[in-house]
């Protein structure tokens, strides 16, 4: 039976701009040993290509083929709703690349989607325009509800703190595509060809990698390369499969490999 593995990568490959330590040699081993991967992202503002390209920069040589990306999530989403549909973007790069390869018209009237992404190009005008369509009937959908670091000179307000000002100014939840929404997690599976049992995923965040795959039913490895430390697992009532220090722990084949 194939097995593959989905990929956090800020906080399990790198973090901010510096790799960790035996990212390198373990993406290499996958490649060596033709593991399918993908990396799976929250940030919809970079395309596969400028994934890649960050990566490269890092020591890490992989394809397009290994990037699944929460625009990605978000314009098949919208695609399988209403093909052909329109929607207005508070977003960059990606995300509005995503959508018009999925036959998503961008426009600025009368949208059936307001599509929220990372950013900050827009401005508070645009956000008033979102807020007016919305109220007026269309659709709010957001690529991820990522928080803000909430650290002093952060040049990025974070779409979580984005997405609540229009919640606010509309009285309407947005539709969260991104992890750990099983719209991601499930398409992201499918994008490695890769079966539910067949699935592992491989995150330093409880709350979006971990619970994620645990909704859906995948197995899990929580690094402690990032954000999460072992003090806070018994905040929450699900817990992973596995806990490495980092992926440079995880050794093949993994033990639920060996009992298929």
């Amino acid at each position: 039976m194939k097995q593959g593995l989905l990929i956090d990568m800020d906080g399990v490959i790198y973090s901010g701009e510096a790799l960790i330590s035996g990212a390198d040699k373990f993406i290499k081993k996958l490649i060596d040993e033709a593991i399918p991967f993908a990396f799976m992202t929250n940030n919809s503002q970079r395309t596969p290509l400028e994934v890649v390209r960050k990566l490269k920069g890092l020591g890490i040589k992989v394809e397009e083929s290994h990037v699944y990306t929460s625009a990605m999530a978000t314009a098949k989403f919208l695609s399988d709703q209403s093909p052909k549909g329109t929607a207005y973007v508070l977003g960059e790069g990606g995300l509005l690349s995503s959508l018009h390869d999925h036959g998503i018209t961008l426009v600025n009237t009368d949208p059936e989607f307001v599509v929220l992404g990372e950013g900050r190009n827009f401005t508070l005008e645009m956000v008033q325009r979102a807020v007016d369509m919305i109220l007026a009937g269309a659709k709010f959908i957001t690529t991820n509800r990522d928080p803000s670091p909430k650290k002093p000179g952060w040049n990025n307000l974070g779409i979580a703190a984005t997405t609540a000002m229009i919640e606010e100014a509309t009285g309407r939840k947005a539709f969260v595509t991104g992890k750990p929404s099983p719209v991601m997690m499930r398409s992201a599976r499918k994008f490695l060809g890769l079966e539910t049992s067949e699935t592992t995923v491989i995150g330093d965040t409880m709350e979006t990698d971990i619970q994620g795959g645990v909704q859906m039913g995948y197995k899990t490895i929580l690094v402690l390369s990032g954000i999460s430390s072992k003090d806070t697992l018994g905040h929450y009532a699900f817990k992973p499969d596995m806990i490495a220090s980092s992926v440079d722990e995880i050794k093949f084949p993994l033990t639920w490999w060996e009992d298929k």
